[in-house]
């Protein structure tokens, strides 16, 4: 199949609609093995654009593929990037309605809270740090419209790097107080470990991630803008949540949230 017959509105459509109806559908890559990752991200552009004409606003950026893990399992050698919207927030101690995921999984991060932009390219981990607020504990819910977690690279891209919906704790922490590279995270499920790990988990630093994306979006002609929020990726595998859990995570020197599943 050529690259010309890739329709991108009508794979984003469909991808929306996947969304609204929180139904699975088959792998982009099945019917469109040729998909490359420029044409992910247009699908991704027009499923966004179709969220915004309904009434959501962007708010950040999330990273995601930042383990070595998850990046052999994909095989990419880099990250992607997924858009954070405020219909996607969910309180601190707050709870999750599982009729609106498909399949979702909890990802314990450190989130970033940017006080000035940041165009790339040329960013470097000190620029992050000088343009950022503060770093607050995370949970994002990832939730893939891919049947099964099926996925390559390009059909996580054009879903949306897979966001579902996400949680921050209620405290903003300086970031220049604390050594993000070996700050040590606990992910507990109803109680019991389920995941733990450190900032060197994403990228070697976080701050290495939120610096990629400022780089990467700089090439596309887009930048990191004050008051959004960057997820920074994941600092232990996915645990997969059902209805009833109860998820906690903590982070050394930053803070802790919660949530629960109905």
């Amino acid at each position: 199949m050529n690259h010309s017959s890739v329709d991108t509105q009508q794979l984003g459509d469909k991808l929306f609609n996947a969304l609204v109806e929180a139904q699975a559908i088959a792998p982009l890559t099945d019917s469109h093995p040729g998909l490359t990752m420029e044409q992910a991200y247009q699908i991704q552009q027009h499923l966004i654009g179709r969220r915004v004409a309904g009434g959501e606003r962007i708010i950040g950026k999330k990273i995601g593929v930042t383990s070595q893990a998850v990046m052999d399992m994909l095989g990419v050698r880099q990250p992607d990037f997924g858009q954070l919207t405020d219909a996607m927030v969910v309180d601190q101690g707050g709870s999750v309605a599982m009729a609106g995921l498909i399949q979702p999984k909890a990802e314990g991060e450190i989130a970033f809270v940017l006080k000035h932009d940041l165009s790339g390219p040329g960013i470097t981990a000190a620029d992050v740090l000088r343009a950022t607020e503060g770093v607050m504990a995370c949970f994002e819910i990832v939730d893939s419209r891919i049947r099964d977690w099926k996925i390559k690279i390009q059909d996580t891209v054009a879903d949306n790097a897979s966001c579902g919906v996400f949680v921050l704790s209620d405290r903003l922490v300086s970031p220049r107080d604390l050594d993000l590279y070996t700050t040590g995270m606990v992910l507990e499920k109803n109680g019991r470990i389920v995941g733990t790990g450190a900032g060197a988990a994403t990228m070697g630093s976080p701050v290495n991630a939120v610096a990629w994306l400022a780089n990467t979006l700089g090439r596309l002609g887009m930048s990191l803008k004050a008051g959004e929020v960057i997820l920074s990726g994941a600092l232990s595998a996915m645990v997969p949540v059902v209805a009833g859990d109860n998820l906690r995570v903590s982070i050394a020197g930053i803070g802790s949230c919660s949530v629960r599943f109905d």
